[in-house]
Protein backbone atom coordinates (compact mmCIF):
# COMPACT_ATOMS: atom_id res chain seq x y z
CA UNK A 1 0.00 0.00 0.00
CA UNK A 2 1.16 3.12 -1.24
CA UNK A 3 2.30 5.49 2.28
CA UNK A 4 0.02 8.34 1.27
CA UNK A 5 0.91 10.65 3.65
CA UNK A 6 4.83 10.59 2.52
CA UNK A 7 3.60 11.23 -0.80
CA UNK A 8 1.31 14.01 -0.45
CA UNK A 9 3.91 15.77 2.10
CA UNK A 10 6.82 15.05 -1.04
CA UNK A 11 4.13 16.86 -3.16
CA UNK A 12 3.64 19.94 -0.81
CA UNK A 13 7.15 19.80 -0.47
CA UNK A 14 7.71 19.80 -4.36
CA UNK A 15 5.74 23.35 -4.77
CA UNK A 16 7.39 25.00 -1.73
CA UNK A 17 10.45 24.33 -3.81
CA UNK A 18 9.00 25.27 -7.33
CA UNK A 19 7.26 28.04 -5.83
CA UNK A 20 10.08 29.79 -3.99
CA UNK A 21 12.24 31.87 -5.49
CA UNK A 22 13.83 35.48 -5.81
CA UNK A 23 12.50 36.15 -8.90
CA UNK A 24 8.68 35.84 -8.18
CA UNK A 25 8.33 40.17 -8.65
CA UNK A 26 9.95 39.00 -12.41
CA UNK A 27 7.93 41.71 -13.46
CA UNK A 28 9.34 44.72 -11.50
CA UNK A 29 13.07 43.43 -12.18
CA UNK A 30 12.21 43.50 -15.88
CA UNK A 31 10.73 47.04 -15.40
CA UNK A 32 14.01 47.94 -12.99
CA UNK A 33 16.13 46.50 -16.49
CA UNK A 34 14.87 49.23 -18.48
CA UNK A 35 11.82 47.15 -20.38
CA UNK A 36 8.38 48.92 -20.93
CA UNK A 37 4.99 47.70 -19.71
CA UNK A 38 4.28 46.93 -23.45
CA UNK A 39 7.23 45.25 -23.40
CA UNK A 40 6.41 43.23 -20.65
CA UNK A 41 3.21 42.76 -21.24
CA UNK A 42 4.14 41.20 -24.61
CA UNK A 43 6.77 38.98 -22.87
CA UNK A 44 3.78 37.87 -20.82
CA UNK A 45 2.20 36.88 -24.28
CA UNK A 46 4.77 34.73 -25.34
CA UNK A 47 4.26 32.65 -21.64
CA UNK A 48 0.70 32.21 -22.77
CA UNK A 49 1.52 31.15 -26.25
CA UNK A 50 4.56 28.96 -25.61
CA UNK A 51 1.58 27.31 -23.05
CA UNK A 52 -0.83 26.98 -25.66
CA UNK A 53 1.50 25.25 -28.08
CA UNK A 54 2.86 22.77 -25.55
CA UNK A 55 0.03 22.74 -22.59
CA UNK A 56 -2.20 19.64 -23.88
CA UNK A 57 0.84 17.38 -24.61
CA UNK A 58 2.60 17.61 -21.89
CA UNK A 59 -0.56 16.75 -20.08
CA UNK A 60 -0.87 13.69 -22.56
CA UNK A 61 2.48 12.53 -21.85
CA UNK A 62 1.87 12.40 -18.57
CA UNK A 63 -0.64 10.25 -18.57
CA UNK A 64 1.38 7.62 -20.63
CA UNK A 65 4.97 8.63 -20.03
CA UNK A 66 4.25 9.10 -15.86
CA UNK A 67 3.42 12.08 -13.83
CA UNK A 68 6.46 11.82 -11.70
CA UNK A 69 8.87 12.07 -14.80
CA UNK A 70 7.03 15.22 -16.17
CA UNK A 71 7.52 16.66 -13.04
CA UNK A 72 11.13 15.56 -13.42
CA UNK A 73 10.89 17.25 -16.41
CA UNK A 74 9.98 20.57 -15.54
CA UNK A 75 12.35 21.40 -13.27
CA UNK A 76 14.42 21.16 -15.82
CA UNK A 77 12.89 23.56 -17.98
CA UNK A 78 13.01 25.79 -15.48
CA UNK A 79 16.50 25.74 -14.96
CA UNK A 80 17.14 26.22 -18.59
CA UNK A 81 14.97 28.99 -18.38
CA UNK A 82 16.68 30.45 -15.53
CA UNK A 83 19.96 30.44 -17.36
CA UNK A 84 18.42 32.20 -20.35
CA UNK A 85 17.23 34.78 -18.32
CA UNK A 86 21.07 35.12 -16.63
CA UNK A 87 22.45 35.58 -19.91
CA UNK A 88 19.57 37.76 -21.54
CA UNK A 89 21.00 41.04 -22.75
CA UNK A 90 17.81 41.98 -25.04
CA UNK A 91 14.03 41.19 -25.35
CA UNK A 92 14.33 38.17 -27.50
CA UNK A 93 16.64 36.43 -24.83
CA UNK A 94 14.01 37.18 -22.19
CA UNK A 95 11.26 35.93 -24.19
CA UNK A 96 13.10 32.89 -24.78
CA UNK A 97 13.34 32.64 -21.06
CA UNK A 98 10.15 33.00 -20.63
CA UNK A 99 8.85 30.00 -22.90
CA UNK A 100 10.88 28.14 -20.99
CA UNK A 101 9.54 28.88 -17.69
CA UNK A 102 5.97 28.69 -19.71
CA UNK A 103 7.06 24.84 -20.83
CA UNK A 104 8.00 24.11 -17.36
CA UNK A 105 4.46 25.53 -15.94
CA UNK A 106 2.87 23.40 -18.70
CA UNK A 107 4.56 20.20 -17.50
CA UNK A 108 3.93 20.52 -13.65
CA UNK A 109 0.32 21.90 -14.17
CA UNK A 110 -1.76 18.89 -14.72
CA UNK A 111 0.97 16.41 -13.69
CA UNK A 112 1.01 16.93 -10.08
CA UNK A 113 -2.49 17.58 -9.39
CA UNK A 114 -3.31 14.28 -11.48
CA UNK A 115 -0.83 12.42 -8.63
CA UNK A 116 -1.95 13.55 -5.84
CA UNK A 117 -5.70 12.47 -6.56
CA UNK A 118 -5.33 9.46 -8.11
CA UNK A 119 -2.58 8.74 -5.06
CA UNK A 120 -5.57 9.40 -2.74
CA UNK A 121 -7.96 7.59 -4.79
CA UNK A 122 -5.98 4.29 -5.05
CA UNK A 123 -5.76 4.49 -0.73
CA UNK A 124 -9.62 5.52 -0.52
CA UNK A 125 -9.52 9.02 0.67
CA UNK A 126 -10.12 11.20 -2.58
CA UNK A 127 -12.59 12.98 -0.17
CA UNK A 128 -9.66 14.93 1.11
CA UNK A 129 -8.47 16.28 -2.34
CA UNK A 130 -10.59 19.45 -1.52
CA UNK A 131 -8.06 20.20 1.54
CA UNK A 132 -4.79 18.89 -0.42
CA UNK A 133 -6.10 21.98 -3.38
CA UNK A 134 -6.85 24.02 -0.71
CA UNK A 135 -3.09 23.72 1.02
CA UNK A 136 -1.37 23.74 -2.72
CA UNK A 137 -3.13 27.17 -2.81
CA UNK A 138 -1.67 28.40 0.35
CA UNK A 139 1.27 26.81 -0.60
CA UNK A 140 1.49 28.68 -3.72
CA UNK A 141 0.49 32.31 -2.43
CA UNK A 142 2.42 31.71 0.81
CA UNK A 143 5.82 30.99 -1.19
CA UNK A 144 4.99 33.81 -3.86
CA UNK A 145 4.29 36.32 -1.13
CA UNK A 146 7.78 35.35 0.09
CA UNK A 147 9.18 35.30 -2.95
CA UNK A 148 7.61 39.21 -3.93
CA UNK A 149 8.36 40.29 -0.19
CA UNK A 150 11.98 39.77 -1.39
CA UNK A 151 11.47 42.13 -4.63
CA UNK A 152 13.74 44.88 -2.94
CA UNK A 153 16.47 42.57 -2.40
CA UNK A 154 16.36 40.81 -5.80
CA UNK A 155 16.32 44.49 -7.33
CA UNK A 156 19.39 44.82 -5.26
CA UNK A 157 21.43 41.94 -5.76
CA UNK A 158 20.49 41.93 -9.75
CA UNK A 159 18.49 39.32 -12.27
CA UNK A 160 21.57 37.35 -12.71
CA UNK A 161 22.49 36.59 -8.94
CA UNK A 162 18.57 36.39 -8.36
CA UNK A 163 18.03 33.70 -10.71
CA UNK A 164 21.09 31.62 -10.20
CA UNK A 165 18.60 30.85 -6.62
CA UNK A 166 16.69 29.51 -9.12
CA UNK A 167 18.82 27.16 -10.29
CA UNK A 168 19.73 25.75 -6.90
CA UNK A 169 16.40 25.56 -6.18
CA UNK A 170 15.77 23.92 -9.31
CA UNK A 171 18.34 20.95 -8.41
CA UNK A 172 17.37 20.12 -4.88
CA UNK A 173 13.78 20.01 -6.14
CA UNK A 174 14.32 17.11 -8.59
CA UNK A 175 16.66 15.26 -5.70
CA UNK A 176 13.33 15.66 -4.26
CA UNK A 177 10.87 14.24 -6.98
CA UNK A 178 12.74 11.39 -7.46
CA UNK A 179 12.02 10.22 -3.95
CA UNK A 180 8.27 10.26 -4.96
CA UNK A 181 5.82 7.18 -6.16
CA UNK A 182 4.47 6.80 -9.51
CA UNK A 183 1.10 5.85 -9.64
CA UNK A 184 -0.62 4.41 -12.77
CA UNK A 185 -4.26 3.81 -12.92
CA UNK A 186 -3.79 1.00 -16.08
CA UNK A 187 -0.59 -0.56 -17.62
CA UNK A 188 0.96 0.05 -20.57
CA UNK A 189 2.67 -2.87 -22.06
CA UNK A 190 5.20 -1.82 -24.72
CA UNK A 191 7.28 -4.73 -24.47
CA UNK A 192 5.43 -7.08 -26.62
CA UNK A 193 5.71 -4.56 -29.16
CA UNK A 194 8.26 -4.89 -32.00
CA UNK A 195 7.76 -1.66 -32.74
CA UNK A 196 8.37 0.93 -29.53
CA UNK A 197 8.07 4.00 -31.51
CA UNK A 198 4.54 3.08 -33.17
CA UNK A 199 3.19 1.79 -29.59
CA UNK A 200 4.46 5.01 -27.79
CA UNK A 201 2.56 6.83 -30.89
CA UNK A 202 -0.50 4.83 -30.50
CA UNK A 203 -0.73 5.21 -26.80
CA UNK A 204 -0.49 9.48 -26.90
CA UNK A 205 -2.99 9.34 -29.58
CA UNK A 206 -5.77 7.37 -27.72
CA UNK A 207 -4.96 9.28 -24.74
CA UNK A 208 -5.31 12.59 -26.49
CA UNK A 209 -8.74 11.57 -28.62
CA UNK A 210 -10.67 9.97 -25.53
CA UNK A 211 -9.65 12.92 -23.71
CA UNK A 212 -11.57 15.25 -26.52
CA UNK A 213 -14.12 12.73 -26.32
CA UNK A 214 -14.84 13.31 -22.68
CA UNK A 215 -14.97 16.71 -23.11
CA UNK A 216 -17.85 16.58 -26.15
CA UNK A 217 -20.19 14.76 -24.17
CA UNK A 218 -19.39 16.74 -20.63
CA UNK A 219 -20.02 20.20 -21.38
CA UNK A 220 -20.08 21.38 -17.67
CA UNK A 221 -16.77 21.12 -17.70
CA UNK A 222 -15.47 22.91 -20.88
CA UNK A 223 -18.07 25.59 -19.07
CA UNK A 224 -16.16 25.51 -15.83
CA UNK A 225 -12.46 25.74 -16.85
CA UNK A 226 -13.82 28.86 -19.05
CA UNK A 227 -15.53 30.87 -15.81
CA UNK A 228 -12.66 29.61 -13.92
CA UNK A 229 -9.80 30.67 -16.54
CA UNK A 230 -11.66 34.05 -17.04
CA UNK A 231 -11.70 35.20 -13.66
CA UNK A 232 -8.08 34.06 -12.78
CA UNK A 233 -6.84 35.19 -15.66
CA UNK A 234 -8.25 39.32 -14.79
CA UNK A 235 -6.34 39.04 -11.44
CA UNK A 236 -3.22 37.38 -12.61
CA UNK A 237 -2.94 40.36 -14.64
CA UNK A 238 -3.65 42.49 -11.67
CA UNK A 239 -1.38 41.43 -9.30
CA UNK A 240 1.44 41.44 -12.48
CA UNK A 241 0.82 45.31 -13.39
CA UNK A 242 0.63 46.08 -9.45
CA UNK A 243 4.56 45.29 -9.26
CA UNK A 244 5.43 47.87 -11.96
CA UNK A 245 2.16 50.02 -11.50
CA UNK A 246 2.66 50.92 -6.91
CA UNK A 247 6.07 52.04 -7.46
CA UNK A 248 4.54 54.58 -9.99
CA UNK A 249 1.88 55.53 -7.27
CA UNK A 250 5.05 56.37 -4.81
CA UNK A 251 5.43 52.94 -3.15
CA UNK A 252 9.32 52.75 -2.23
CA UNK A 253 11.47 49.86 -3.02
CA UNK A 254 11.15 47.94 0.53
CA UNK A 255 7.85 48.57 0.93
CA UNK A 256 6.83 47.44 -2.48
CA UNK A 257 7.72 43.68 -1.37
CA UNK A 258 5.48 43.66 1.76
CA UNK A 259 2.87 45.55 -0.33
CA UNK A 260 2.78 42.47 -2.57
CA UNK A 261 2.88 39.65 0.05
CA UNK A 262 0.22 41.13 1.79
CA UNK A 263 -2.02 41.04 -1.83
CA UNK A 264 -0.74 37.52 -1.98
CA UNK A 265 -2.00 36.35 1.48
CA UNK A 266 -5.44 37.28 0.30
CA UNK A 267 -5.18 34.17 -2.03
CA UNK A 268 -4.47 32.07 1.48
CA UNK A 269 -7.76 33.36 2.81
CA UNK A 270 -9.71 32.66 0.18
CA UNK A 271 -8.44 29.22 -0.02
CA UNK A 272 -9.11 28.42 3.48
CA UNK A 273 -12.92 30.59 3.55
CA UNK A 274 -13.80 28.04 0.55
CA UNK A 275 -13.66 25.51 2.68
CA UNK A 276 -16.01 26.61 5.17
CA UNK A 277 -18.74 27.08 1.97
CA UNK A 278 -19.51 23.59 1.12
CA UNK A 279 -23.23 24.36 0.69
CA UNK A 280 -22.52 27.56 -1.41
CA UNK A 281 -23.41 26.29 -5.16
CA UNK A 282 -21.05 27.08 -7.93
CA UNK A 283 -22.63 29.72 -10.04
CA UNK A 284 -22.86 32.04 -6.70
CA UNK A 285 -19.37 31.29 -6.13
CA UNK A 286 -18.23 32.21 -9.44
CA UNK A 287 -20.81 35.14 -9.63
CA UNK A 288 -19.02 37.05 -6.22
CA UNK A 289 -15.56 35.90 -7.51
CA UNK A 290 -15.98 37.63 -10.38
CA UNK A 291 -17.45 41.12 -8.97
CA UNK A 292 -14.70 41.22 -6.07
CA UNK A 293 -12.06 40.53 -8.84
CA UNK A 294 -13.40 43.43 -11.10
CA UNK A 295 -13.50 45.68 -7.87
CA UNK A 296 -9.84 44.68 -7.77
CA UNK A 297 -9.35 46.30 -11.05
CA UNK A 298 -11.14 49.50 -10.08
CA UNK A 299 -9.10 49.94 -7.58
CA UNK A 300 -5.67 49.53 -9.40
CA UNK A 301 -7.39 52.99 -11.17
CA UNK A 302 -7.68 55.15 -7.72
CA UNK A 303 -3.50 55.72 -7.76
CA UNK A 304 -3.83 55.50 -4.06
CA UNK A 305 -1.21 52.75 -2.97
CA UNK A 306 -3.51 51.19 0.29
CA UNK A 307 -6.29 51.12 -2.53
CA UNK A 308 -4.58 49.68 -4.54
CA UNK A 309 -3.13 47.39 -2.32
CA UNK A 310 -6.45 46.06 -1.07
CA UNK A 311 -8.05 45.69 -4.60
CA UNK A 312 -5.27 42.91 -4.92
CA UNK A 313 -5.77 41.58 -2.04
CA UNK A 314 -9.88 41.17 -2.70
CA UNK A 315 -8.52 39.74 -6.32
CA UNK A 316 -6.22 37.30 -4.68
CA UNK A 317 -9.15 35.97 -2.48
CA UNK A 318 -11.60 35.86 -5.05
CA UNK A 319 -9.56 33.96 -7.34
CA UNK A 320 -8.32 31.18 -5.15
CA UNK A 321 -11.63 30.13 -3.64
CA UNK A 322 -13.12 29.51 -7.19
CA UNK A 323 -10.15 28.08 -8.16
CA UNK A 324 -10.46 25.53 -5.26
CA UNK A 325 -14.42 24.76 -5.90
CA UNK A 326 -13.74 24.45 -9.29
CA UNK A 327 -10.22 22.35 -9.00
CA UNK A 328 -12.95 19.94 -6.68
CA UNK A 329 -15.33 19.83 -8.89
CA UNK A 330 -12.93 19.56 -11.59
CA UNK A 331 -11.40 16.10 -10.61
CA UNK A 332 -14.59 14.51 -9.79
CA UNK A 333 -15.13 14.39 -13.14
CA UNK A 334 -11.96 13.41 -14.79
CA UNK A 335 -11.67 10.17 -15.63
CA UNK A 336 -8.06 8.37 -14.10
CA UNK A 337 -6.08 7.66 -17.23
CA UNK A 338 -6.54 11.12 -18.80
CA UNK A 339 -6.61 12.92 -15.49
CA UNK A 340 -3.48 14.92 -16.55
CA UNK A 341 -4.52 15.53 -19.81
CA UNK A 342 -7.86 17.32 -19.02
CA UNK A 343 -6.26 19.39 -16.00
CA UNK A 344 -3.65 20.61 -18.57
CA UNK A 345 -7.24 21.35 -21.47
CA UNK A 346 -7.71 23.50 -18.03
CA UNK A 347 -4.41 25.74 -18.36
CA UNK A 348 -4.81 25.66 -22.06
CA UNK A 349 -8.31 27.54 -21.42
CA UNK A 350 -6.37 29.73 -19.24
CA UNK A 351 -3.57 30.68 -21.58
CA UNK A 352 -5.85 31.19 -24.73
CA UNK A 353 -7.84 33.87 -21.99
CA UNK A 354 -4.37 35.51 -21.29
CA UNK A 355 -3.04 35.63 -24.89
CA UNK A 356 -6.28 37.61 -25.73
CA UNK A 357 -5.84 39.97 -22.46
CA UNK A 358 -2.29 40.33 -21.92
CA UNK A 359 -1.51 42.47 -24.85
CA UNK A 360 -4.80 44.74 -23.82
CA UNK A 361 -3.76 44.98 -20.12
CA UNK A 362 -0.12 46.21 -21.17
CA UNK A 363 -1.71 48.66 -23.39
CA UNK A 364 -4.89 49.71 -20.34
CA UNK A 365 -2.28 49.74 -17.66
CA UNK A 366 0.62 51.41 -19.28
CA UNK A 367 -2.11 54.57 -20.01
CA UNK A 368 -3.80 54.66 -16.36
Amino acid sequence: MLNIKKQISRLYLSSVLGNLSLTGAWVAILAARGYSLVEIGFAETVFHITSLIFEIPSGVFADVFGRKNMLIVSSMMRMLGSIIMILSGNLFMVCAAIAFHAVSYNFSSGSGDALAYDSLKMNDVSAYYERYASNQMVIYRLCSGVSTLCAGFALLIGHKAAYSTDILMGMIQIWMLLSLCEVRVTCHHRSNEKNMLSSIRKELIICFITSFSFLKNEKKAIFLMFCNSLVGAVDILLLFFLQAKLPEAGVPGLALGFALFFMEMGGILGAKIILKCKRLRYRYVFAISAVLVFVGVLAEHSVMPLIMTAGGFIAALSDDALQVRTNTILQDMFPSEQRATLISVESFTFSAIMIVLSPLAGILFSHW
